[in-house]
Order: structure tokens, then C-alpha cells, then sequence
């Protein structure tokens, strides 16, 4: 069994045993709840993983609950939705999400996701700090080792996608990244994501070092792709 329970979110009992059964099958330790409140709830008791969480609740939606958790916990967050809208996708991964599935969907894929999202936030696979040193370009810093950003005295809290993200800009700083060499770093297990899921990911990281007064860390290369900017305090 392994060391790390997933908080399962679900109001439908049918996708709960579903999800359940595939967590089982692949030896993760889990626990249930039907509605946002007892989602809140559980996950501080529980201190979970990783929550798979559906965006379709009653009374208090998966999107309220994941404001409500990320004002106390930068848990990664798997959402689930009926509607395979691009605008749900977009709002929830700019909530800070990390990854969105649409219903109906293969349980095998459910644990490839969930799997790849546990390995971004675990780290290296052997469980050691990872030897790279410190990644720096001009008043931003990366450490890989203690997944920890700073934008020169200010910590910013990025979701694990955003994380690998920023990571690959700043290993190669003179670099144009396309869409697809960023998805490639992101998500390493050959996960379908769209161009704009990208999108979402360098307008929240933007967001995140804007406000840490590093708003001109990323700069957008047109009809290429991405690059790492100055990364000077007050930039933009």
C-alpha cells in the first residue's frame, strides 16, 4: 500500500466506487466525501496527497471548494467535470488546479494522472533530493530540491505543474520554449493537454510573480512560444 491517501470528492456513489476500486487496484490509500463541506473538512483532518475533486456538487461546487482550500493548503488538486467546456478548464486550472478530467472517463487514465501529479509533487522516483543546484535569472530563484520559489525576498506558491514549468524556462533562459516543449516538461507521462491548458499555466505563473513584483519574468515570443524574461524586482 502506499504512503499517500487521496481525498476523493464525488456526490455520485456510482463514479465514487469507480474511483475507489481504481485507487485500490493501484495500492493508494483513500478517503470519501459527497459534498464541499465535508471536503473542507476532510482534508484537514486527513492531510491528504493529492483530492480528486468534482466540480459538479450540490450546494458548495468542486471550484468553491478549491478557493476555499487554497487559501489554507497548496494540496494538488485533480478536478473532474461532466461538461467538457474549455472555459471550466481554463477557470479551474487558474484556480489552482492541477489537472482536469472529463467525465466519462477510463480509471486507467484517472491513476496515470494521479500518478503523474504525485511524481511532480514527490520528486525524484528513489525518494532522494533531487542534486541540481539552484536555479537563478535576475531576482528569481528556483530550488528544486525543496520545491521552493523566490522572487528576491518574496516566496511564491506555485501548483507542481506551474512549478515544472517555471523550472524548464529558467534551466534554459536564453531559450523559446514552444507550446509543445513545455508540455513535454510538464507533463512527462504523455498526457493529452490543449495548447490553451498552456496558456492558463503561463497566465497564472505571470499572476503569482506580478505579485511577488516580478511581472516581467515570462515574456511571450509570438507565433513561437515563451521565454524567460529579466526577472527584475518591479519588472513589467
Amino acid at each position: 500500500m502506499q504512503d499517500k491517501t487521496i481525498l476523493v470528492v464525488d456526490d455520485d456513489p456510482h463514479i465514487r466506487d469507480v474511483i475507489c476500486f481504481a485507487l485500490q487496484k493501484a495500492s493508494y490509500r483513500y478517503e470519501v466525501a459527497v459534498n464541499g463541506k465535508e471536503a473542507l473538512d476532510k482534508a484537514v483532518l486527513f492531510n491528504p496527497a493529492l483530492i480528486v475533486l468534482d466540480i459538479g456538487l450540490p450546494e458548495m461546487d468542486g471550484l468553491d471548494v478549491c478557493r476555499h482550500l487554497r487559501r489554507i493548503s497548496e494540496v494538488p488538486i485533480l478536478f473532474l467535470s461532466a461538461r467538457d467546456d474549455e472555459i471550466d478548464r481554463i477557470v479551474g486550472l487558474e484556480l489552482g488546479a492541477d489537472d482536469y478530467v472529463t467525465k466519462p472517463f477510463s480509471p486507467r487514465e484517472l491513476i496515470a494522472r494521479v500518478g503523474a501529479i504525485l511524481k511532480r509533487y514527490g520528486g525524484s522516483a528513489s525518494g532522494e533530493p533531487e542534486a541540481d543546484p539552484v536555479l537563478q535569472h535576475g531576482e528569481l530563484s528556483l530550488d528544486k530540491a525543496q520545491r521552493r520559489v523566490m522572487a528576491g525576498a518574496a516566496p511564491v506558491s506555485l501548483t507542481a505543474i506551474e512549478f515544472d514549468i517555471l523550472a524548464a524556462l529558467l534551466a534554459r533562459p536564453k531559450i523559446v520554449f514552444t507550446r509543445d516543449q513545455i508540455l513535454q516538461q510538464a507533463y512527462r507521462d504523455n498526457i493529452h493537454v490543449s495548447d490553451r491548458t498552456i496558456d492558463s499555466h503561463i497566465r497564472n505563473i505571470r499572476a503569482k510573480l506580478g505579485g511577488a513584483g516580478c511581472a516581467d519574468a515570462i515574456e511571450t515570443v509570438h507565433g513561437v512560444g515563451f521565454r524567460l524574461g529579466p526577472c527584475q524586482a518591479g519588472g513589467g
